[in-house]
């Protein structure tokens, strides 16, 4: 084929993520070329491309005509499931690409599969980039945040695209080059990670206003506008108002009310769990995120322990506690714990993200990575800026929790923190994120806790030993031999009671 009439780049894999990405990079005037093994979903991507601007963007039914109708060094977009599929698209792909062309997976692939295959790519001569893809199905197509890691080479290709594909913010374009290796995807699962979070932390001020202070939907909507007029001005609340507003079409009401409370999940909250305790790094908030969406899921074990323990005398304290609850105060509480409880989420993630990046000699840059999510993506948030800023201020900051400035904040609202949570279990409602938030900060602010405790268990039951406060180095006590010389004298001394009580009379 002529040069003139080469695409720029290509993407494979048309569901409906590979489309609107597809038809956001022709948009943006790079000519694409794009194949799926499923025709008539080229097919529907040459109408769409039709129809939403005559866009530059050419269908191919073979993986050799996708491949050779892009100028080299050529660079793919892979977007199909993660896993085998990746590597059954490589596969195919590869065999018709040449020394110097590049593979981009777009998809939530486990970090470690991008290493391998990264390793794969260079025996075949080939240069491969991990790329995170946030924003979901809108984002794709107006703007998401990218996150690409693996070969800074693969990535100056093709960066001129990225950054006019990505969303805009005011400090530039939600993109940048994360690090080597499977960098991009591990932040992106860990992007996912504190999304989980976000979720959960919204579920349960949602819950406490309404069996707590028993606001109506509508009510709901208007506080969540509000809040996203503020420091919780985000992407997650924004669409949270809207939930509340939309009518079931099916029958009177909301449409929030007759949905299922069963939350589904696809595995990078999970992979960012793993990963805390791989790295020893604390993410209760997290984890305890992930929990729930584990018992959402025993419906039916939920439905019928609801009535056992009804039948057992358990009663319903949320109306007891209601009854009492001053509704104006309450709504301010429970934005002020949203707010600290994000906080901490937040500190969780970026420390996991610091941890690996030592591990694997990434030197990522968290304020840059706090930049490029604010805008596009589903944690997209104000306050992005100020985390942003805070690693500005100190690259080596040991955790948001010790900036100055969310330090000053935390202590603000932690008193509003407390009554929420304490609320919360008077009226028998479980806020598992807001509780472990809380105790994500009550640990780590005290200077000396009753770990001291469990080492003197681990050194009596195992001979673990422990350090000591007052001197340095390991010690070791034979714990139970210790009281055994006690247990004479003192026996002996109850027994001399009597005759020393004699000598007074």
């Amino acid at each position: 084929m002529e040069a003139s009439a080469l695409s720029r780049i290509g993407l494979a894999g048309l569901a409906v993520m590979g489309q609107n990405l597809a038809l956001n990079v022709a948009e943006k005037g790079f000519p694409i070329s794009v194949y799926n093994r499923t025709t008539s979903k080229v097919d529907e991507t040459l109408d769409r491309a039709h129809r939403e601007g005559q866009l530059p963007l050419t269908g191919h039914y073979t993986p050799r005509d996708f491949v050779l109708s892009i100028q080299r060094p050529r660079s793919v977009i892979i977007l199909v499931k993660a896993g085998s599929p990746v590597d059954q698209t490589i596969a195919a792909l590869s065999e018709h690409m040449s020394p110097g062309d590049c593979i981009i997976d777009g998809g939530n692939e486990w970090y470690l599969n991008t290493e391998r295959r990264i390793h794969e790519a260079s025996q075949k001569g080939l240069l491969y980039l991990g790329m995170g893809v946030s924003g979901g199905e809108e984002g794709a197509r107006h703007g998401p945040s990218l996150m690409p890691g693996g070969s800074f080479e693969a990535y100056n290709n093709i960066r001129d695209i990225l950054q006019k594909v990505a969303a805009q913010v005011d400090d530039g374009p939600c993109v940048t080059y994360i690090g080597e290796g499977g960098s991009g995807n591990f932040v992106k699962m860990v992007h996912n990670g504190i999304e989980y979070g976000d979720m959960q932390l919204i579920s349960e001020a949602y819950d406490v206003l309404k069996h707590v202070g028993g606001l109506s939907n509508a009510e709901l909507a208007e506080i969540f506008d509000e809040w996203n007029k503020g420091e919780l001005e985000s992407f997650l609340v924004e669409i949270t108002a809207d939930i509340f507003k939309v009518k079931d079409e099916y029958g009177e009401g909301e449409l929030v009310d007759k949905i299922l409370d069963k939350t589904g999940m696809k595995g990078t909250g999970k992979w960012t769990v793993q990963q805390a305790a791989e790295l020893s790094v604390a993410a209760p908030t997290i984890a305890a995120s992930l929990d729930c969406r584990y018992l959402s899921g025993l419906k039916e074990e939920r439905e019928k322990a609801a009535k056992v323990l009804k039948e057992a005398g358990l009663k319903d304290e949320v109306q007891n506690v209601g009854v009492h609850v001053d509704k104006k105060r309450l709504i301010d509480d429970v934005r002020q714990a949203l707010y600290a409880s994000k906080i901490c989420s937040y500190a969780q993630g970026m420390n996991l993200l610091r941890s690996k990046s030592n591990e694997k000699g990434w030197n990522l840059n968290f304020g840059e990575l706090a930049r490029i999510w604010k805008g596009g993506c589903i944690i997209r948030a104000v306050f992005l800026d100020r985390i942003k800023k805070a690693y500005q201020r100190n690259p080596n900051l040991a955790s948001l929790v010790v900036d100055p400035e969310f330090a000053r904040e935390m202590v603000q609202r932690q008193a509003a923190w407390r009554r929420v949570v304490g609320l919360a279990i008077s009226a028998g409602i479980s806020t598992p994120g807001m509780c472990a938030s809380l105790s994500y900060f009550d640990t780590y602010r005290r200077a000396r806790l009753p770990a001291n405790l469990v080492q003197a268990q681990r050194d009596l039951f195992g001979a673990h030993t422990y350090e000591r406060i007052d001197r340095p180095g390991s010690f070791h006590t034979e714990w139970t031999k210790l009281p055994a010389r006690l247990v004479p004298v003192l026996v002996r001394s109850i027994e001399l009671l009597p005759f020393v009580a004699c000598l007074f009379d």
